[in-house]
């Protein structure tokens, strides 16, 4: 008869600051466990929590479960345990799981009386092995769970598994979207990243490796996406010109007319001109770039390989070719209002309109984090506030509260003025220029209260 699944993808806590405000995506790590394991005869259902009204219990009691499974980011540690105890309280034998790529790097974490499995690899296998576990077609412990003494585990180089269904969320389906892509659908083409920024947690989350899947099968899963907005989740998905070039042919190919978001280095996009106007004749919409800082000397300590000169490049490259940059940048810990005010003036010399500000955080597993931990001013166990938006180091030079005030200031000038909100109604609309001005609005409250908090 197989077991009756129920997967949970969590809603932030009211402290996070939000970016589900100006983007909810599809929970896509939930539909791949759906996808492989109904195929074995199991019966799954998937929840997702951001846009749900209905609380928890109501569906233990609807749906009765054997097993409950809950994914989610480091914000999300505190109310995944909290999950987990509402499941165990409503029927002790329900069997609880978490994982997701908090848990692989830190799943200590998740100990709790409440939680009887930490994925720390390999989830949609391990998932497998713990359903089989529990019908009594395998024995013993599940290669890829947290024990705090066993070591972890190898983690996969290949990815065997069924698509996604996602069907599984159909009555969420209208509201996912990023940004300006509305009707979004994700997919994943690779896994980890082949550089070795200081900041990032991406290569924690894969031991260092990178690979990548098969293009023909990605042109296969493409197919069978109904939606026209595809967010491409690699954590670069340019990497090596060929192989771009030749997805570019599989889509012509294939007569597969969509639109795609991506994450692109700088120097890549810098350095194969060529490369951005073939891939935007076949859609390319929108590149999310590290651009990271104005200043050279920074991007060297991030270890970012890239310069100032190689950013302004790249930038020029896609305005050129009329494809969205949505920058990204890290707010220095030792800045006064002078260092504020040069990203601001070398942000209107590229002329982007979209950024994200994210204070310097260095998360547990990350090169930086043993340089910092003595000066954090948030508790490491206030995960909510890990969302890499709330300032968590003291910083050197300048108040909690002046770091707070510079980062809204530095918003409204890129993001809140008439030359910019022109530019998005030419653009995109004003329909949903509104809406996501109301998204916008919705996060600079949470700024705000930050400032008067100041800290």
């Amino acid at each position: 008869m197989g077991l009756r699944v129920l997967l949970i993808r969590p809603k932030p806590h009211k402290e996070t600051i939000g970016l589900q405000n100006v983007m909810i995506c599809e929970p896509l790590e939930l539909e791949y466990i759906s996808s492989n394991i109904e195929a074995l005869g199991h019966k799954c259902v998937i929840i997702d929590m951001i846009p749900e009204k209905r609380k928890i219990p109501y569906f233990l009691e609807h749906l009765r479960p054997d097993v409950v499974g809950i994914t989610g980011y480091i914000s999300h540690v505190n109310i995944m345990k909290d999950y987990a105890r509402q499941v165990k309280r409503f029927d002790p034998t329900i069997v609880t799981i978490v994982g997701g790529v908090h848990a692989e790097v830190n799943p200590g974490d998740f100990a709790s009386k409440y939680i009887d499995y930490i994925i720390r690899a390999n989830g949609i296998r391990t998932f497998i092995d713990i359903l089989n576990r529990m019908e009594g077609k395998e024995t013993g412990e599940p290669e890829c769970v947290y024990h705090r003494d066993t070591p972890a585990p190898k983690k996969e180089t290949v990815f065997p598994y069924l698509y996604p269904d996602r069907d599984k969320v159909k009555r969420y389906r209208h509201i996912y979207y990023y940004m300006f892509h509305r009707n979004c659908s994700l997919i994943k083409t690779s896994f980890g990243c082949p550089y070795n920024c200081k900041f990032c947690f991406c290569r924690q989350i894969t031991d260092d490796q990178y690979f990548a899947r098969p293009l023909e099968d990605i042109i296969n899963e493409l197919k069978q996406i109904r939606e026209s907005e595809i967010y491409i989740v690699d954590d670069d998905f340019l990497v090596g010109r060929e192989r771009i070039l030749k997805f570019c042919e599989l889509l012509e190919k294939n007569r597969i007319h969509k639109k795609y978001l991506i994450y692109g280095r700088a120097d890549f996009i810098a350095a194969n001109e060529d490369v951005i106007r073939r891939f935007k004749q076949v859609g390319l919409r929108a590149v999310i770039v590290g651009l990271e800082s104005c200043d050279s000397r920074q991007l060297d300590d991030y270890n970012k390989r890239t310069n100032v000169r190689i950013n302004e490049k790249a930038c020029a490259i896609l305005k050129k070719y009329d494809v969205e940059c949505y920058g990204t940048f890290i707010l220095g810990l030792d800045w006064t209002g002078k260092d504020f005010f040069a990203l601001y003036r070398w942000i209107k010399k590229l002329g982007l309109v979209f950024v994200n500000l994210q204070p310097l955080t260095p998360l547990r597993g990350t090169e930086l984090y043993e340089k910092y931990k003595d000066r954090f001013i948030i508790r490491e166990d206030e995960y909510e506030k890990w969302d890499l938006a709330h300032l968590v180091v003291k910083p050197d030079r300048i108040s909690v509260r002046m770091f707070y005030f510079y980062t809204i200031l530095l918003y409204y000038l890129i993001t809140v003025n008439p030359a910019s909100g022109w530019y998005m109604i030419r653009k995109y609309g004003l329909h949903d220029t509104l809406k996501l001005s109301v998204g916008a609005f919705m996060v600079s409250l949470q700024y705000f209260r930050k400032l008067i908090e100041g800290r």
